[in-house]
């Protein structure tokens, strides 16, 4: 957000397994259940851990993946958490900010954040905002003045794309974004992009230049980057402004309102990008 990735595990064995000359995994098969649909990153984060997790564990267990997209992501936590056996067999690939779920306490939670093993993050990086060229936007201002906020596609409340947009229409008002939610994954969005659907998406930056459709974006101009939430610009980026010049610095090397506003947003950002 950006992009976060969490890998959770349900995992309670007994102490005498850990005495046991056969390794607990050996001839079992693990399950990684991504909630997302396939072709986003979080599908391929989870295909490509599953490709070589396996060597590193004591038995060489089986790993399968499974696509459990809703809500979010909600829909394969509440899985793990309430159907799936504790048994260290089952691996979740949810949304980041999953937590943030539970803490504002929606009904549809079905889980308990806090008794989840955490196994790590494959990835910490900054966000993107991209937005389609033929649009009028050519800037975050040319957004936060517009009689007509920009549509932005978002999977649910708690992704990067939809927690970004709510970022900068606190910390830029009257800057206003459009989100529509109940996309299954990203490869949704990225088609709705190109139906006209929407027209913009907050996301992290490694897909944006890691798989399609973005390389091919990219080489056709398809769309423009309006901000980057890295310390300092992308080379790759190299007119892509980043948090701290798009809301600007006092001459004299003091601390301003601005600079405030720019910690206070980079901080959430980087809360999320933990676990991109």
């Amino acid at each position: 957000m950006v992009n976060l990735i969490l890998a959770m595990c349900l995992v309670i064995c007994s102490s005498s397994t850990l005495f046991a000359q056969t390794p607990y995994y050996q001839g079992k098969t693990v399950k990684v259940v991504v909630g997302f649909t396939t072709g986003g990153f979080y599908d391929r984060w989870a295909r490509l851990l599953s490709r070589y997790m396996p060597k590193y564990i004591p038995g060489n267990p089986n790993f399968i993946v499974q696509n459990m997209p809703g809500a979010g992501s909600v829909v394969a936590a509440n899985y793990i958490y309430s159907v799936a056996k504790p048994d260290g067999l089952t691996i979740g690939f949810p949304s980041s900010g999953i937590y943030l779920d539970q803490l504002i306490g929606r009904a549809e939670i079905k889980f308990d954040i806090r008794r989840f093993a955490w196994i790590g993050s494959p990835v910490s990086e900054p966000m993107i905002f991209y937005i389609r060229s033929d649009t009028p936007f050519k800037t975050i201002a040319d957004v936060k003045n517009s009689k007509e906020p920009a549509k932005c596609g978002s999977t649910g409340t708690v992704s990067t794309d939809f927690i970004l947009a709510r970022m900068l229409e606190d910390t830029l008002p009257p800057l206003k974004i459009n989100t529509v939610l109940g996309y299954p994954g990203g490869a949704e969005i990225d088609i709705a992009v190109e139906k006209g659907e929407v027209v913009c998406r907050g996301m992290t930056a490694s897909p944006f230049f890691g798989r399609e459709p973005f390389l091919s974006w990219q080489k056709k101009n398809f769309v423009r980057v309006l901000l980057f939430t890295g310390k300092k610009r992308d080379e790759r980026l190299p007119d892509t402004p980043t948090l701290a010049e798009i809301f600007g610095s006092p001459s004299d090397g003091r601390s301003s309102p601005a600079q405030a506003q720019t910690r206070n947003i980079s901080r959430r950002c980087a809360m999320l990008s933990i676990s991109r």
